[in-house]
């Protein structure tokens, strides 16, 4: 897919790595385009001008020539300020980006998914940022074919176990409440309990089928601190 030249495109910046003595590898997000690798020639360089901008977790607006897989960047302009996030709050967005850049092909527009991601940034920076995680992460298996088919007539007072091919059953010993359940399901945090416990494990599992088996880095690194604390 070839869409030649791109001027001044919204996109959020998902990651930034070293490409060649001066040069950086850059993956961005875009509502039009989708995922968009690119190459910021000269960017590690001191005297760069766009060193600074090119940070993960900025909305930028970028300019590009695409010529195969990897573009090459032409331009870089702040598009706003990045999310105020420290602490945890800043791993959930790192595990966003991570997410999209393991469940996403490049160049494969998904505009949903770009709006949940709009939508979790700013959550988290609110009371419920773990909830939002759960959200996106349900938004995003939805998006790419993989949607969680949760009944209307889940009881609250009931446990739940979940398998691909018979959806969520009820069971004596089932790992995910309906509490749980029918928060993910309507968008709404519940009331106290162990639901967040119960949503986390439900959607890592889903994620990691996704993954082949294979767990996220931030998701680790996350726990890892977590311990450590």
């Amino acid at each position: 897919m070839d869409h030649g030249r791109v001027q001044l495109e919204p996109c959020w910046l998902l990651s930034a790595k070293a490409y060649s003595e001066t040069s950086l590898l850059i993956e961005a997000f875009s509502e039009r385009h989708g995922r968009i690798g690119l190459i910021a020639k000269g960017a590690r360089s001191p005297k760069s001008r766009n060193r600074a901008l090119l940070q993960a977790l900025r909305p930028l607006l970028l300019s590009w020539t695409q010529r195969g897989e990897l573009a090459a960047l032409t331009g870089v302009e702040a598009n706003g300020p990045p999310p105020e996030l420290v602490g945890e709050r800043l791993f959930y967005g790192w595990y966003l980006n991570e997410l999209l850049l393991r469940l996403l092909h490049r160049q494969d527009p998904h505009p949903d998914a770009y709006r949940a991601y709009e939508e979790a940034l700013a959550a988290l920076q609110g009371p419920e940022a773990e909830f939002a995680l759960r959200l996106f992460e349900k938004r995003l298996l939805a998006d790419i074919g993989y949607g969680l088919e949760i009944p209307d007539d889940i009881e609250p007072s009931l446990s739940y176990s979940y398998g691909e091919q018979e959806g969520f059953r009820a069971a004596s010993r089932g790992p995910c409440s309906g509490v749980a359940l029918i928060a993910l399901r309507d968008e709404r945090p519940a009331a106290d309990g162990p639901w967040r416990s119960e949503l986390r494990r439900l959607m890592r599992e889903l994620v990691r089928r996704q993954l082949g088996g294979r767990e996220l880095e931030t998701a680790k690194l996350l726990r890892q601190l977590r311990a450590r604390v």
